[in-house]
């Protein structure tokens, strides 16, 4: 019963939340330090935003306040960019740091970088495919025949767009960062010791997408280990 009962395996389940907790206390202790010194151009992340916007060529994307703390984004889906209500009137190196991340999201949407492009069409995918997954592991798992094997395999084949969903994330999330930092040196709004702090807080954001990718490895990992077991 490798589901219910305990097995080595839950090992790497553990290992992978606690590289995930890692990097979430890290990424929350560095915004934190950074979110506490105000830039020297005292400049708005939500004007900020706009400002990197306009530059290039995309006035039309609104910027929205949302409810939470790190919860922004950008949705290519309908070309809008959401900032936290932490970040959207903040004047601090973090949230102008994390403002221009997003607006590095919305360059790559412009210009349609492949890997952005291919993470967008994979959450629909994605998602079903985790939705359905588990019940086929489920009983490919319990049920000892050749269909149990069939819909076993089907189910890894699903499980396995996590992992590689978790993979693509990450060129866009370093691409992004990088778009970010260099628009903002090109534009003179922060200095570069500025610049060095804007750059850890997104390197510790990143470094969550990071952690979420080991972790589903390890989850594919155990997946596959339970399957060898059951085959046997």
């Amino acid at each position: 019963m490798p589901f219910i009962f305990w097995d080595y395996t839950y090992v790497l389940i553990i290992i992978g939340a606690l590289l995930s907790l890692a990097a979430q206390a890290n990424v929350q202790m560095t915004y934190r330090r950074f979110a506490a010194q105000t830039s020297r151009s005292g400049a708005r992340a939500c004007d900020v935003a706009r400002s990197l916007l306009n530059q290039h060529q995309l006035s039309a994307i609104p910027i929205k306040e949302i409810p939470g703390s790190l919860t922004d984004n950008y949705n290519p889906a309908d070309k809008t960019l959401h900032l936290s209500q932490t970040v959207m009137y903040d004047t601090s190196i973090a949230s102008i740091g994390v403002a221009a991340h997003e607006c590095g999201h919305a360059l790559q949407d412009q210009q349609a970088y492949f890997p952005l492009r291919l993470r967008a069409f994979m959450v629909p995918v994605t998602n079903f495919g985790s939705w359905l997954a588990w019940p086929l592991l489920l009983i490919g798992l319990f049920w000892n025949s050749q269909t149990g094997t069939l819909l076993l395999d089907l189910g890894i084949v699903l499980f396995s767009l996590t992992m590689i969903f978790a993979l693509l994330t990450l060129p866009v999330e370093f691409n992004a960062s990088r778009r970010a930092l260099k628009a903002l040196r090109e534009q003179q709004i922060l200095d570069e010791a500025e610049l060095s702090g804007a750059r850890q807080v997104l390197f510790a954001a990143a470094l969550t997408y990071v952690a979420a990718a080991a972790a589903a490895i390890l989850s594919f990992l155990r997946i596959l280990l339970l399957s060898r077991g059951r085959r046997r």
